[in-house]
């Protein structure tokens, strides 16, 4: 396991070390700063995922460790009216910087545009604007999630099955960049398996019912990619557990499943055998550094693309943007145990 996956409690050392966090970036004397804390808004960008509502208990454990004045968080519920208005909220009553996670990545252009005029900096945490300025991006390599869930699913079925996929939002990039990756790897690895892509909007109700109608119509299923555990997985296993096909791995039945997140919920499934692997997405470094590029942001800092210290890489996705590339491993029975992983580090 990386270093950086190391015990979500430990306080960071001082923001003087956080000042050399990337390659090139600059390195002014933090203990030379200014006695006010700079105010940092954070919207949250929903409260129906065991993912998100983990980032949300990070958030002000990590505001306080690099130095930052958080205001009262928002909460966009999925909605990208809401994620407009809760951002001009936090312009107006004052903040110097703005974090936020926005769903719909297509349509949020406009206020990062006001936001910039405003000369307020805005870092995104996990997902990629598809127009508009930030700051900085922090988020994980999301083809390779797709690309670790394929190569999983397509090694334990032997090349050949049916497998269905539950897409997250494709007006998302995080559920562009999944989707297209797995199938891009299904159809040059493994060919003789057979994908049936679900698009859910990242709901679980959605997911569920096309489980259902997919199973009735095909029950030699033998495998699931479930891009978000957060929402997906109460509802695939229930799912599951009434057509008693939640059965351990070593049963001719049990279906293959592989999810994105890394929760707390997910790593109990997997040493029940119910599931079988998920990538987890660090909730705690995005709230770690999404909050200290904001303050970076703030200090006047810049970065430039190149290996970070904290075992990531910073990469320049394109029109001036720099995304910080965290690290996701996969996680099976193998290391679900591993004490460096943050969903064994919180409560359910």
């Amino acid at each position: 396991m990386r270093r950086s996956l190391r015990a979500t409690g430990a306080a960071l050392a001082t923001v003087a070390l956080l000042t050399t966090a990337a390659c090139g970036s600059d390195s002014p004397d933090a203990a030379s700063g200014n006695s006010d804390k700079p105010q940092i808004g954070v919207d949250l960008p929903r409260a129906d995922s065991d993912f998100w509502n983990s980032y949300a208990k990070y958030v002000p454990t990590f505001a306080e460790e690099v130095g930052a004045d958080l205001m009262a968080p928002t909460n966009s519920q999925n909605d990208v009216a809401k994620l407009v208005a809760n951002s001009q909220a936090l312009a107006s009553q004052g903040a110097k910087a703005i974090v936020m996670a926005p769903q719909d990545t297509g349509a949020i252009a406009t206020t990062l545009t006001m936001l910039e005029q405003k000369k307020i900096p805005v870092v995104s945490v996990d997902t990629r604007p598809d127009k508009g300025k930030v700051f900085m991006v922090v988020r994980a390599d999301n083809r390779a999630y797709g690309q670790k869930a394929c190569e999983f699913l397509g090694q334990k079925l032997g090349g050949k099955g049916k497998v269905i996929e539950f897409q997250g939002a494709l007006s998302s990039i995080n559920g562009r960049d999944r989707s297209e990756a797995f199938a891009e790897c299904m159809k040059t690895k493994f060919p003789g398996i057979t994908i049936f892509e679900e698009p859910t909007e990242w709901e679980g109700t959605k997911a569920s019912a096309a489980l259902q109608t997919r199973l009735a119509q095909h029950p030699d299923i033998k495998g699931i990619y479930m891009q978000a555990g957060g929402v997906f997985l109460a509802p695939t296993l229930q799912l599951l557990r009434s057509k008693n096909l939640l059965v351990p791995p070593t049963d001719p039945k049990h279906i293959f499943i592989v999810s994105n997140d890394g929760i707390p919920q997910e790593f109990e499934a997997i040493r029940r055998g119910e599931i079988d692997a998920t990538v987890s997405q660090p909730a705690d470094l995005y709230a770690k550094y999404a909050l200290f590029y904001a303050k970076a942001a703030i200090d006047g800092r810049t970065f430039q693309p190149g290996p970070t210290d904290h075992d990531s890489t910073i990469v320049d996705v394109g029109n001036g943007v720099l995304e910080d590339q965290l690290p996701a491993p996969l996680v099976t029975a193998e290391n679900v145990d591993d004490a460096g992983l943050w969903g064994n580090q919180v409560s359910k």
